[in-house]
């Protein structure tokens, strides 16, 4: 098993650094804001539909940039598309800053997707080319492991600065930091060539992804991307009144995803993606349950199921087709990808519907204060708890698919 990059000359190490500080921006932009929501709301006077739309725009520019920049990347190459995740990056900081306005926060929430965006499509394909075999599944997941881990570092910051009664903006500012360190890492580097000719083309590309095979992981994308983000995003707005602290389960979760996945190669080794995925739905869809019945202590021990069952979904979703499907090259790791991102775009304002709707029902019950807050949240996510649970019976298709088609060639599967 060849353990070193096939691209000697793409300084493959510290384009991976680069790859991992682009990954830890887009976690504090998902951490960060998570914890600022509700000042951003109550400052801003915004609904929970309203912050919903902000939260899609998260998720909304991902996607545009992931496709564009997997239709671009062998054209122009990971660099230049890295060069404009630096820019959409600032910009979005600084407007998200200075803005002051529902409107603001909508075009600066979508300049920062775009950046995040444009980290996924150049950095996957970069990682896929430059390590062979379980080697590539290796570093896929830990790439991966960094936004679970910034996530868990955005979280203690958010959670320091707002109870020292440190202003949002100074939170948002944090971002800026691994922003600089990733374009000074990436500056002047090469980057590695396709390993799969047809990797390389449109043509090939895109007959690779009308495969059923690929169409069917387009599906699955969709449902684990907003199994992972859906109770994740909204954590802080649901869990405020259960008793335990939101922004500590935060990183409770984000903490062992990130654990997780530095073993991830280890994982992929003994069950392969299929099997991995398979158990994550099962445990994932234990945790949200979890979530949505349990108060105090015990949505620490929900928040252990929910984050064994998340941590493998994204990086194992992008190395089976990787693995699998390796004609569809950089663009398909990028569409699938941003079937993910577009997905949970679409129902981030959908929950924060079902959050307003929950809390209306549970007022016509006479419930306030508190206790309304905490039933309202747990409804939806009592709701939230099919997304996994619809995983388990895809993946179990899915195990038995590849079990009888696991003598055929991965790139005709």
């Amino acid at each position: 098993m060849d353990n070193t990059a096939t691209q000697p000359n793409s300084n493959a190490n510290r384009l991976f650094y680069g790859s991992c500080f682009a990954l830890i921006t887009t976690a504090l932009s998902f951490s960060i804001r998570a914890g600022i929501l509700p000042e951003l709301g109550e400052e801003l006077s915004l609904t929970g539909e309203q912050l919903g739309f902000i939260n899609s725009m998260w998720f909304l520019g991902f996607p545009i940039s992931m496709v564009i920049g997997g239709l671009i990347y062998h054209k122009v190459g990971g660099k230049v598309i890295m060069q404009f995740a630096f820019l959409a990056h600032a910009l979005g900081i600084i407007l998200t800053i200075y803005s002051g306005s529902y409107v603001g926060l909508l075009i600066s929430t979508l300049l920062i997707g775009l950046g995040n965006g444009c980290t996924e499509a150049a950095c996957n394909p970069m990682i896929a080319d430059a390590y062979e075999g379980n080697r590539m599944s290796t570093m896929m997941n830990r790439f991966h492991m960094w936004f679970p881990g910034g996530i868990v570092i955005g979280s203690l910051i958010s959670k320091f600065m707002t109870d020292y009664e440190i202003g949002w903006e100074t939170q948002i500012w944090a971002i800026m930091i691994p922003t600089l360190i990733y374009a000074y890492l990436f500056f002047g580097q090469s980057w590695p060539k396709a390993k799969v000719k047809e990797a390389a083309t449109l043509s090939g590309n895109i007959m690779a992804m009308l495969s059923p095979l690929f169409i069917f992981m387009m599906a699955c994308m969709a449902l684990t991307a907003i199994s992972e983000f859906g109770p994740q995003q909204w954590v802080g707005l649901i869990l405020a009144k259960s008793g335990a602290q939101p922004m500590i389960i935060l990183a409770l979760v984000t903490g062992l995803m990130a654990v997780a996945r530095f073993f991830g190669g280890d994982m992929v080794r003994k069950f392969d993606q299929t099997g991995v995925l398979l158990g994550s739905a099962i445990l994932a869809t234990i945790g949200v349950y979890l979530f949505s019945t349990q108060t105090g202590g015990m949505a620490y021990v929900a928040a252990i199921f929910f984050a064994l069952g998340v941590a493998y979904f994204w990086p194992n979703m992008i190395g089976f087709v990787a693995d699998k499907i390796p004609k569809s090259g950089a663009l398909g790791m990028s569409i699938i990808g941003a079937v993910g991102m577009f997905s949970s775009s679409i129902f981030q304002p959908i929950i924060g519907g079902w959050i307003d709707s929950d809390k209306a029902a549970a007022e016509a019950t006479g419930l306030t204060g508190d206790e309304l807050e905490l039933v309202a949240g747990q409804e939806t996510l009592g709701t939230m708890v099919s997304f996994p649970a619809i995983l388990i019976v895809l993946f179990t298709l899915l195990w038995f698919w590849m079990r009888h088609t696991k003598k055929v060639a991965p790139e005709t599967a």
